[in-house]
Parts: structure tokens; sequence; C-alpha cells
């Protein structure tokens, strides 16, 4: 876009892998406001998913910093049904979703 401004934060694992890459548009920032009643099935909803070892550590943490929980609890899910064990949700400052999940344990 001409005449964008914009701060790029990357994020990326120690051990490697795919990272994500944050975009904070300066200008223009002719954006419209996420409404605050935005649900997971609107068809504007967007959200990042991460699977993370132990993602009730992150939701401990996160609650020090300004994020907004969806979810008041991680959501247990039955074996297989979505490919991870369980699920919460939250929103960074700019409203944005982000599902954190628990990977499926091998249950041999």
């Amino acid at each position: 876009m001409f005449g964008a401004r914009l701060h790029i934060t990357a994020l990326r694992a120690s051990h490697g892998g795919p990272g994500i890459e944050l975009l904070e548009y300066r200008t223009p920032n002719s954006g419209r406001i996420m409404p605050p009643d935005t649900q997971a099935n609107d068809l504007w909803h967007w959200q990042v998913q991460a699977t993370l070892s132990d993602a009730a550590v992150i939701k401990d943490t996160l609650a020090n910093v300004k994020s907004y929980p969806v979810s008041n609890a991680a959501i247990d899910l039955p074996k297989d049904t979505l490919g991870y064990s369980s699920a919460f949700m939250i929103r960074d400052p700019d409203g944005h979703a982000m599902l954190l999940t628990n990977p499926l344990r091998n249950m041999n």
C-alpha cells in the first residue's frame, strides 16, 4: 500500500520452526474497531491459533499483561475431536482473538 507506515514484530521459537509476524499499521489508520459483541461465528471473526506444551501456564502469565479472557477457563475436549485436548481464548489489547490449545497426549 503506497504511503503505508507500519511497525513489524516477528516472533519465533528458540528451536526454530514457523514464526508469527505482527503488523501494526500506523498510517493509514482508518481501520474499523472490532465491535465489542463480536462472536466466533460472526463473518468478520478472525483468530490466531497456537498449540503450546502447557497452555495453563501461559494463561497464568497472561493474567499479568494486558489481555482479555474470552474463555473463563480452559475447555477440555473429547479425544481427537479437533486435534488438541483443551483450549481457551483471549483477546489482545487491540481486540484480536487468540486460541491457545494444549496438544493431544499419546494415550498408549
